[in-house]
């Protein structure tokens, strides 16, 4: 007699298949999103494809390649985190509410009203916390590129070339 396969191993294969990193998935991996201040005042926007050794190469309907010589900045837009920090904030309220109930041995007429008060202040305070953090975490990066040395203008191009779609 064959066994059927259970229900939790589903349950846990297909929240594995979820929560995979994006490489083994099968998507091609992105680069940064940068929006670059020349110095003569133009801007050029884009995907950083690739880091050469005296230019950046971007795409931005099509390929776009930026000399180092004439960037004054360079700012690394950042996707908002601020619904991943309300969560986080709010889970972390939430399970605050759970132990403080769950602490309290002694029954009492007012319990209720204690668990639901301390669950607001614990969801309403995570989830502020976690919102900030959040705004925080997603912040645009802005790199200064005009009177740098040739020292940090080399960590800085390593700095990029990470985040570039294709590492050299």
């Amino acid at each position: 007699m064959k066994k059927k396969p259970d229900k939790r191993i589903a349950t846990v294969l297909a929240l594995l298949i979820l929560v995979l990193p994006g490489a083994l998935s099968g998507r091609e991996r992105r680069g940064a999103n940068l929006v670059i201040t020349l110095k003569d005042g133009h801007y050029a926007a884009g995907e950083l494809i690739a880091v050469k050794p005296d230019s950046l190469l971007l795409l931005a309907g099509k390929d776009e390649s930026v000399d180092l010589v004439g960037i004054r900045s360079i700012r690394i837009v950042r996707k908002p985190k601020a619904l991943l920090g309300a969560a986080c904030g709010t889970l972390a309220g939430v399970l605050g509410t759970a132990i403080v109930a769950s602490s309290n041995k002694e029954p009492d007429i007012l319990e209720p009203y204690v668990i639901t008060g301390t669950a607001v202040a614990f969801i309403c305070g995570g989830l502020g916390v976690g919102i900030g953090a959040g705004l925080l975490a997603g912040k645009d990066k802005t790199i200064q590129f005009e009177g740098k040395s040739e020292p940090e203008v080399k960590r800085t191009l390593a700095y990029l070339r990470g985040k570039a779609r294709i590492r050299d």
